[in-house]
């Protein structure tokens, strides 16, 4: 394209390279709490199962194969004691992908629609999706986490392609409204999309997901990512309103959407296992509480998440902006963390700490933060 048409912004994580040198000082090196990266190890048997399904000859299918796709449906029988026909719900090569691109084939659906809807302070790519597709995007307030979907003027709504919802939030582990939202979605004809990759790490209460509502004009959007530590294998999975999903399916069919399909046999496997799932929320819920009482210590109170593994953290007056707090918490604990930014404008004072990293480097961080206090 010329200078003129569409330059692509610096990917925020790019922009921590200050920080990153004043934490590489430490001896032992940075501990980078800024992207939400699993590291922790996952299914034996998933990794088997990578080099033995004997899929990688052969095309796998784009919706799925039979065997991840009930797999899936087991899942949330399991998990939700919800219903999903397999033939109503689909793969996804990530859920980043889904996101970044779901807007732009719902608008081709409907070129009479050109607003996405997505949380003020939430994951960039709701907004970059937008973008990427011509389309106008439109913030939706938040009070501590729920949608105010009062505020969303008629003429967005009537212009809604879809709406956004993301339970457990990333960033700030608030929790949504799913009743609300699926109810203003139908009341105004808005497909809604809710965003649950961190629902098996819900603290506050049981995971919920969108279809526990019912099937009828909403998507539910998922992830071995984070559940399964399985990030680098690219399997997400959608279901619920069949005329969405199926135009969906169809579409992302005709694009060539399709995960790999060892990816696929090895997801299968992840999802039919639940005790892999209790560990993890163990590590998590062991890593949030000690980073947080480092940090409140430290003089930078933070609460612990409704959900999701990231605390949210409020900057204390004492420090210039969310960027000041980064560098020194580089500096102090060679800790690398993401100001808030990247999650929105409204978001700016807030800094957003993933504890993703083993227990002994969130130990390490915890350990130097405690010869530092804010004056």
């Amino acid at each position: 394209m010329s200078a003129r048409g569409f330059q692509p912004p610096a990917y925020p994580y790019e922009r921590l390279n200050e920080a990153r040198k004043l934490a590489s000082r430490h001896e032992g090196g940075s501990i980078d709490c800024s992207i939400g990266t699993p590291c922790d190890p996952p299914l034996e048997a998933v990794i088997e199962t990578l080099g033995s399904s004997k899929s990688e000859r052969g095309y796998p299918t784009s919706a799925g194969s039979p065997v991840l796709r009930e797999a899936v449906s087991r899942w949330f029988q399991r998990r939700f004691a919800v219903e999903v026909n397999p033939e109503e719900l689909a793969a996804c090569v990530g859920t980043k992908e889904f996101v970044a691109s779901t807007a732009g084939y719902l608008a081709l659906r409907n070129p009479d629609r050109d607003v996405v809807l997505f949380p003020d302070v939430s994951y960039p790519t709701y907004e970059m999706s937008a973008t990427l597709a011509g389309l106008t995007p439109v913030r939706v307030p938040l009070e501590r986490g729920r949608l105010c979907l009062e505020t969303i003027e008629p003429d967005h709504a009537r212009r809604a392609v879809m709406l956004w919802s993301n339970s457990p939030s990333n960033p700030t582990g608030y929790l949504d409204d799913l009743d609300a939202v699926a109810t203003w979605g139908r009341a105004h004809d808005v497909p809604v999309f809710s965003d649950e990759c961190y629902c098996e790490f819900t603290w506050s209460r049981d995971p919920e997901t969108m279809l526990s509502r019912g099937l009828d004009g909403v998507v539910a959007v998922h992830s071995l990512s984070k559940r399964s530590n399985l990030a680098g294998l690219r399997v997400g999975f959608y279901a619920g309103d069949p005329e969405l999903v199926g135009y969906l399916r169809s579409v992302r069919q005709h694009a060539g959407l399709m995960v790999p399909g060892p990816a696929q046999a090895a997801g299968a496997i992840a999802l039919d296992d639940d005790e892999h799932v209790v560990l993890q929320r163990r590590r998590y819920r062991h890593r949030l509480e000690l980073m947080a009482t480092a940090l409140n210590e430290a003089g930078m109170p933070c609460d612990l998440p409704e959900g999701g593994f990231y605390l949210w953290v409020r900057v204390p007056e004492q420090f210039d902006d969310a960027w000041a707090m980064t560098n020194v918490l580089a500096d102090v604990a060679g800790l690398i963390v993401s100001p808030g930014e990247f999650y929105g404008p409204s978001a700016a004072d807030h800094i957003r700490i993933a504890v993703v990293q083993p227990d002994e480097l969130i130990e390490r961080a915890a350990t130097r933060l405690k010869s530092y206090q804010v004056q």
